[in-house]
């Protein structure tokens, strides 16, 4: 294998997160399934935003967070999606290569707006997201680079580029070039919902071996394998995939592979303030302990860590250094 340029390049959705405090009826209000993320239209965007509270602003996108968590624990990161040439467009780009992500995918000059993400975070914590894909949706095939994807040690793809049929097409691409390339190719289920929709063709990525690495939560497992058994579900993952790596919230996460499970526990927090962007963060670190080959245990721990600095504030992006959140831990950076 040739030298890498990069150790992740993340392939996602590029949206703007628009994010507020809101109560169980304004969710029941608007028809929204608490904790899931439903795609709406601009009329429907434009009804949350008019109803919604005072709000928090930032750039977002669930491959997007795991790519700048990468970048904040020291690694060499870069991020493929789309934006419009708008203000949110050019305010986005800004935010990502700010954060240390080598983002060049050219922004689309006409079609719809950039997209947003509208995320209802309850008094529990929990989020609810409601997307307008806008022009992430536009991401296609001519927007991967050849020699940009085979020059990352690692590509991940979120599971929600499975929506908009061009952006399906760009994740095949990019998966065949790295695996030419001698590369490992990282997908994370995204949502159970997106399961829901998808499941065969996700199932199918994964025994094709199309992707090598599947992370999902619990919820997203079970929906995979339609059981409720963990390890009913646990034991298909095993058989479908090279590693599956299985967020379980305060139980912390397992890894599976041909080798056997290896658990790892969740790091404590202070106060749970908002789970935007708790899986991307987890796998954040534990693509990072992978590319630093610190071995599945550490890697789970560096993906706990990353999801506990996350959810004890409001958005997706880590608000401190998570190299040297790691650093002050005694874990390998």
């Amino acid at each position: 294998m040739t030298d890498a340029k990069y150790d992740v390049l993340g392939i996602g959705n590029a949206l703007f997160d628009v994010l507020v405090k809101a109560d169980e009826g304004f969710l029941a209000a608007h028809g929204m399934a608490k904790g899931g993320m439903a795609l709406i239209d601009e009329t429907g965007a434009a009804a949350i935003y008019r109803d919604m509270g005072p709000a928090v602003e930032m750039s977002g996108g669930s491959g997007a967070n795991t790519i700048v968590g990468v970048a904040s624990f020291g690694a060499r990161a870069a991020y493929v999606g789309k934006v419009k040439d708008d203000q949110i467009g050019r305010m986005y780009a800004h935010d990502i290569r700010a954060a240390g992500v080598a983002f060049d995918t050219k922004p689309a000059s006409d079609g719809p707006a950039t997209g947003c993400c509208y995320i209802l975070v309850t008094g529990d914590g929990e989020r609810t997201m409601n997307t307008y894909l806008g022009a992430a949706q536009e991401l296609t095939p001519a927007d991967i680079d050849p020699a940009q994807i085979a020059a990352a040690r690692i590509i991940y793809l979120e599971g929600y580029l499975w929506d908009p049929k061009n952006a399906k097409e760009a994740f095949v691409k990019a998966a065949t070039i790295a695996h030419q390339a001698g590369r490992r190719v990282a997908l994370t289920l995204s949502d159970a919902f997106c399961v829901d929709r998808y499941r065969d063709e996700f199932l199918d990525l994964m025994r094709k071996g199309t992707v090598d690495l599947i992370f999902a939560n619990e919820t997203e497992l079970h929906s995979l394998y339609q059981t409720s058994d963990f390890d009913t579900a646990l034991k298909q993952l095993r058989q479908d995939t090279r590693l599956g790596v299985v967020t379980r919230s305060e139980k912390g996460c397992v890894v599976a592979s041909k080798d056997g499970v290896v658990a790892v526990p969740a790091f404590p927090i202070a106060e749970l303030v908002d789970t935007t962007g708790a899986g991307d963060l987890f796998a954040a670190g534990f693509l990072f302990g992978l590319v630093r080959e610190a071995g599945h245990e550490n890697a789970g721990r560096l993906g706990a860590l990353a999801a506990a600095e996350i959810i004890q504030h409001i958005g997706a992006r880590p608000q401190v250094s998570l190299k040297e959140l790691a650093q002050r831990q005694g874990l390998p950076v």
